[in-house]
């Protein structure tokens, strides 16, 4: 059940840096240089794509992007502690072979069992629904960290030949190379056999410049003073050391906020009535509020 064609490199998503830049940004992405790059790299040479940073940095929306601009469909693997082979790869339909053996009383077993290890059996989970698919394909592995170090052995064999053993039923090959972006927010380490096999990008916070032509860009109506002087509160914000640092989707959140309430001002009373948009524990509020003078 191999496929050849599953050995050209890159998805042809992006044809130059340039490109990529410019097709993100009408997907609503603005990438620096640094992104652009390694998406490009990435799509070219059909490597999978390793983003990590804080949490609410963009990780997860490029994947989006790129599946965006690229036409392509979007597969989500969301891991999490106790994701499993089942959750991730493939199953069984335990029930319907179940029915199936319970309808063919007469059969042998060796006659049967040929029957229910087959396709109309097998439920296919995120990660061989990307290789099986014929269609241009994004494979988001979303929050890779947060999976048991057991999962990463999964991984290994997909991220290194697009493929994935069935044993019923043989090694299935990707018949079009998806575009495979996993994402961690570093909370454990990864392993160095799973990062081998792919580029590496950090996401970081944006710089201001950046950040605020996001705000502009998501949210067109807020005045341009009232943008910058909200991206210099967040920015003093992620300087505070706070339990959990704004992400560039609560500033846009803030953003939105300030134009449901007609501010045209970022003074002392907005910012107290709206911290909790862009705050999301009682002692980050209070220290933001002291260190702020907001009473």
């Amino acid at each position: 059940m191999t496929n050849d064609g599953a050995r050209m490199a890159g998805t042809g998503f992006f044809s130059s840096v340039d490109d990529v830049s410019a097709k993100l940004a009408e997907a609503g992405y603005l990438a620096s240089t640094a992104v652009a790059t390694t998406v490009f790299l990435a799509d070219r040479l059909g490597k999978p794509l390793l983003v990590e940073g804080p949490a609410g940095v963009g990780k997860t929306e490029l994947a989006k992007a790129v599946a965006q601009v690229g036409g392509a469909r979007l597969v989500r693997l969301q891991c999490y502690e106790g994701v499993d082979e089942a959750r991730a790869l493939y199953e069984w339909n335990h029930a319907k072979q179940l029915l199936r053996i319970t309808a063919g009383r007469d059969e042998t077993w060796d006659e049967a069992r040929t029957d229910i290890f087959s396709e109309e059996f097998l439920l296919a989970r995120p990660l061989l629904t990307a290789i099986r698919g014929s269609e241009p394909t994004v494979l988001l592995i979303d929050e890779t960290d947060k999976a048991d170090i057991e999962v990463e052995g999964l991984l290994l064999e997909v991220l290194s030949d697009f493929q994935v053993t069935v044993p019923e039923l043989g090694t299935i090959t990707a018949a079009r190379r998806p575009f495979v972006v996993l994402t961690s927010n570093a909370t454990r380490e990864l392993s160095e056999a799973l990062r081998r096999r792919c580029l590496f990008l950090h996401i970081d916070f944006p710089d201001a410049e950046l950040e605020q032509r996001i705000v502009r860009l998501k949210v067109p109506g807020l005045d341009d003073v009232l943008a910058n002087s909200l991206v210099e509160v967040v920015g003093a914000l992620r300087a505070m050391g706070l339990r959990k640092a704004p992400s560039v989707a609560e500033t846009i959140d803030w953003a939105r906020t300030l134009l449901a309430l007609g501010a045209d001002t970022l003074d002392e009373a907005v910012v107290r009535d709206s911290l909790g948009v862009v705050l999301k524990h009682q002692d980050d509020v209070r220290k933001a509020a002291e260190k702020l003078a907001v009473t």
